[in-house]
C-alpha cells in the first residue's frame, strides 16, 4: 500500500477530467453522447442541461480515481492515539472511497433527478422540503461513516452506539420524506413507468417486505440480533462485516421509516391511529433493549474488553454509556414521531373539515340561488298567474 502523500495518478487523473468538464469541449467523445441524452425528457437538451450533465459525470469520474488513490483508514481494531473530542469528531473526516463514491453518486444523481422534474413540471416543482430532506438524510450518513465517528467506532462502543442510532433513527426519515419514489415516478417516462417502476412496486417481494408488520418485525429482529450475536463482535474484526452491517442497520432503518413517514406510495398504507400503535410501539422494545444491554454484568463484546482501557473509561462503562445513549435518543425520536403523526392526524382532521364545510356552503348557495330564481319567477307571473313548474309537476 503506498504511504501517505504518495500521488499514484489517481488525483492528477481526477483532475484533469474536472477541469475538462469546466474549461474544455468534449462533445466529440463517447461519454458526451451519452450524457446528451435525456432517459426522462426524450427530446432536446438544452446547453445548460448539457453542462450540469458533463460536468457531473466528470466530477464523479474524476472523484472515483481520486478516492481510488492514497487514503488513510484507521486499522481495525487499534485504538487512535488521541482521544476523542469534539474537535476530532468534527474535523476528523477520514474518506472511506466506497461510500464516499456512493454519497457523492447518490447527491449528484438526486440533484439531476429534481431538476429534471421541475423542468418538465414548471407548475408543480419538487418541494424545498423534500429536495433538502433527501440531502439532509445522505449528510447524516457521511457523518457516521466518514467523520470522527467512523474513527473510533471499534475504539469506544458509545460512539459506536451513535454511529448506528444516525443510520437507523436519523437519516432513514429524512431520506424517507424526501420522497425518492414518487420523484422517479414523476421523472419516468409513461412507458419506463408501466414496463419497469410499477411492476416492481406491485411486485408480491415488496409487497411483503414493505407490509408494516414485517417493516416493524425485521427493524426489531435486526436491533436485537445484531446486539447479542456473534455479528457485532466479528464486524469489529472484520472491515467489510461492519460495512455490510452498515447497510443493514440502514436497509432496516428505510424499511421502518418508510410506511410511518407515509409520502411515498406503499403496498399497504396505515391510518393516522395504526401509525401512532406503530411508532409507539417500538419504543418499549428499544427501551427493553438498552435496559439488556445497560444491566449486562460484564462487556458483552470480546473485542472492547480487549482494548482495555485506552481513554480512562473501561469497557463496562463505555458499554454502560452506550446503552445510555441508546435509550434516551431512541425514546425521544419515537416520542417525537408519535407526536408528529398525532399532528398530522390533526392537520388532516382539520383539512377534511374545511372540505366539507366548503362543500356544504356551496350547497346552501345553490338552494340561495334557486328561491331567489323561483321568487323571481313567481314574481313576473304575476299574483294570478300559475306556476308552470308546479302545473307541470301536476301532470
Amino acid at each position: 500500500m503506498p504511504e501517505v502523500g504518495t500521488d499514484t495518478g489517481g488525483a492528477r487523473f481526477g483532475a484533469t477530467l474536472i477541469g475538462r468538464a469546466v474549461g474544455h469541449d468534449t462533445r466529440g467523445s463517447r461519454v458526451s453522447r451519452v450524457l446528451r441524452a435525456r432517459p426522462w425528457d426524450h427530446g432536446r437538451v438544452e446547453p445548460s442541461a448539457y453542462r450540469i450533465r458533463r460536468l457531473a459525470w466528470s466530477v464523479v469520474v474524476g472523484a472515483g480515481a481520486w478516492l481510488a488513490g492514497p487514503g488513510t483508514l484507521a486499522a481495525h481494531g487499534i485504538a487512535p492515539d488521541v482521544a476523542p473530542d469534539v474537535t476530532n469528531l468534527l474535523i476528523g473526516w477520514e474518506l472511506e472511497p466506497l461510500v464516499a463514491l456512493g454519497l457523492l453518486v447518490a447527491a449528484i444523481g438526486w440533484w439531476l433527478l429534481v431538476q429534471s422534474i421541475d423542468r418538465r413540471h414548471p407548475e408543480h416543482h419538487v418541494p424545498r422540503r423534500q429536495r433538502w430532506s433527501f440531502l439532509a438524510g445522505l449528510a447524516v450518513i457521511a457523518v457516521a461513516l466518514q467523520s470522527g465517528l467512523a474513527r473510533y467506532d471499534t475504539t469506544l462502543f458509545s460512539l459506536h452506539m451513535v454511529q448506528h442510532l444516525l443510520l437507523t433513527l436519523i437519516a432513514p426519515p429524512l431520506l424517507a420524506y424526501g420522497a425518492p419514489i414518487t420523484q422517479l415516478l414523476r421523472a419516468a417516462s409513461p412507458a419506463t413507468r408501466q414496463r419497469f417502476l410499477l411492476p416492481v412496486l406491485h411486485s408480491r417481494p415488496v409487497a411483503v417486505i414493505g407490509h408494516p408488520v414485517v417493516a416493524w418485525l425485521v427493524f426489531a429482529a435486526v436491533m436485537w440480533g445484531t446486539h447479542f450475536s456473534t455479528v457485532f463482535n466479528e464486524s469489529l474484526e472484520n472491515p467489510v462485516l461492519h460495512d455490510l452491517e452498515h447497510l443493514l442497520f440502514l436497509a432496516s432503518g428505510l424499511l421502518f421509516w418508510w410506511p410511518l413517514v407515509a409520502v411515498d406510495p406503499a403496498p399497504r398504507r396505515m391510518s393516522y391511529p395504526a401509525r401512532i400503535a406503530y411508532v409507539f410501539l417500538q419504543l418499549p422494545q428499544g427501551s427493553f433493549l438498552a435496559m439488556a444491554i445497560l444491566f449486562a454484568e460484564s462487556p458483552l463484546y470480546e473485542h472492547y474488553a480487549t482494548l482495555g482501557a485506552p481513554y480512562g473509561i473501561d469497557a463496562l462503562a463505555d458499554q454502560r454509556l452506550a446503552a445510555g445513549i441508546m435509550w434516551f435518543v431512541g425514546d425521544v425520536i419515537f416520542l417525537l414521531a408519535t407526536l408528529a403523526v398525532v399532528a398530522g392526524w390533526m392537520r388532516s382532521e382539520s383539512l377534511s373539515s374545511a372540505a366539507v364545510d366548503r362543500r356544504t356552503d356551496l350547497e346552501r348557495a345553490a338552494i340561495r340561488e334557486r328561491e331567489v330564481a323561483f321568487r323571481a319567477r313567481r314574481s313576473a307571473m304575476g299574483p294570478d298567474q300559475p306556476d308552470p313548474g308546479a302545473a307541470r309537476s301536476e301532470r
